[in-house]
């Protein structure tokens, strides 16, 4: 049963986690198996327990005790529920928390570009998207429209940083992803010997539009997606199977990333 705390000081260590550890601090490349993230909303947290996470302490206002946030406690077993009212909360945190509550959850073990991609038709590959919203938009969309893997380079956001997993809608915790490391030249090569063909979203003249028959008819495609501002490297583009582009109108030169993607994901879905 879990074990309700009121908050009485907030410099009090157990709830760093919450309120002085950075991201990175969190995350804990060194020991990443006490790697921590925070999950936001009672929509997100339920996510993370329907999907296995294992829970390590909430943070609620004290109404939301009376209702879905005792419900969720109840499910997290014989852990501390911080509680307080909103405007601690928000003293603490830094931020005015969606719906009322977080919760502190073990970050999972990494998983390989080889186990994210058994049995996948269509994976998304993010090439340094650095941005924490349109990480989790495009999580969002990758679930929704039929994406089977998310894969990002070392340079992309952390999937599992709090306003990412907010922003997704706790589809980060369900969409199979993983980090692919030197890339472009071995990446491409993973994803080649697993049968993918790649297809490089990029405004070039030699590229195809997105509705090209060819690329629906492939069995395994990656979607491979740029940086914010500066899109694809050139080497990346020129090592992809394919360079495809999403026609454009009214003078408009590109897309954000999260909306590209969206629009990507669902053309170019397997059938």
């Amino acid at each position: 049963m879990a074990h309700v705390v009121q908050i009485t000081d907030i410099s009090a260590p157990e709830l760093d986690v919450y309120a002085r550890l950075t991201e990175a601090e969190l995350r804990n490349r060194r020991e990443p198996e006490k790697g921590v993230f925070i999950a936001e909303s009672a929509k997100v947290i339920d996510v993370a327990l329907r999907m296995g996470y294992e829970p390590l302490s909430l943070l609620m206002e004290a109404r939301h005790l009376r209702n879905q946030g005792g419900a969720l406690a109840q499910r997290c077993g014989d852990v501390p529920v911080y509680t307080a009212s909103r405007e601690v909360i928000a003293s603490l945190t830094g931020y005015t928390v969606n719906r009322g509550m977080l919760c502190a959850m073990r970050r999972p073990a990494a998983r390989t570009v080889e186990q994210t991609c058994q049995g996948a038709r269509r994976a998304a590959v993010l090439e340094n998207v650095v941005d924490a919203t349109n990480i989790g938009a495009i999580f969002r969309s990758a679930a929704a429209l039929g994406m089977d893997a998310v894969l990002l380079t070392e340079g992309c956001c952390d999937p599992l940083n709090r306003r990412a997993v907010r922003v997704s809608m706790g589809t980060v915790l369900q969409v199979p992803w993983a980090y692919v490391d030197r890339w472009p030249r071995e990446g491409l090569a993973r994803l080649k010997a697993l049968g993918f063909q790649t297809a490089a979203l990029a405004l070039r003249e030699d590229s195809v539009p997105i509705d090209d028959e060819r690329l629906l008819a492939t069995e395994k495609l990656a979607v491979v997606l740029g940086a914010e501002g500066d899109g694809l490297a050139d080497r990346t583009v020129a090592a992809c199977d394919w360079t495809v582009r999403i026609p454009m109108q009214n003078g408009m030169d590109s897309l954000n990333v999260a909306a590209a993607g969206a629009v990507a994901f669902w053309q170019l879905r397997a059938r």
